[in-house]
């Protein structure tokens, strides 16, 4: 798994690839938790390089999710989410959530479009 983050105004984005496995997943919960716990609320994650995600990946993100909203400080935005990552989100149900509001209602298709919604 890669991972690139660049910190823009109003928010952060996160570009990943590659495969998120398990020991993948752990890695990328300790970066995003240090990440909030740095104070930055506001996260886009690009997923346009992600060819496969465990569900434990998926967890990560929700927890993220959980810690950004707490006291309505912040969201996590998914961006260019590819068609496996898509088929996980369907399979677990989680696609449902997201675009009902889990992740601020909508998967974006473009980062820029996901950056320009803070």
């Amino acid at each position: 798994m890669e991972i690139a983050s660049v910190t823009l105004k109003r928010c952060t984005v996160i570009r990943l690839g590659g495969r998120i496995d398990r020991s993948a997943a752990e890695d990328l919960g300790i970066y995003l938790r240090s990440l909030t716990a740095g104070g930055y609320f506001n996260i886009v994650i690009n997923m346009n390089e992600v060819e496969y995600t465990s569900s434990l990946a998926l967890r990560e993100l929700i927890h993220t999710q959980k810690d950004c909203m707490l006291w309505n400080r912040g969201k996590v935005l998914l961006a260019e989410v590819t068609p496996n990552v898509l088929k996980v989100l369907e399979l677990t149900g989680l696609k449902d959530q997201i675009t009902a509001g889990g992740f601020s209602g909508r998967i974006f298709a473009t980062e820029a479009e996901a950056v320009g919604s803070f």
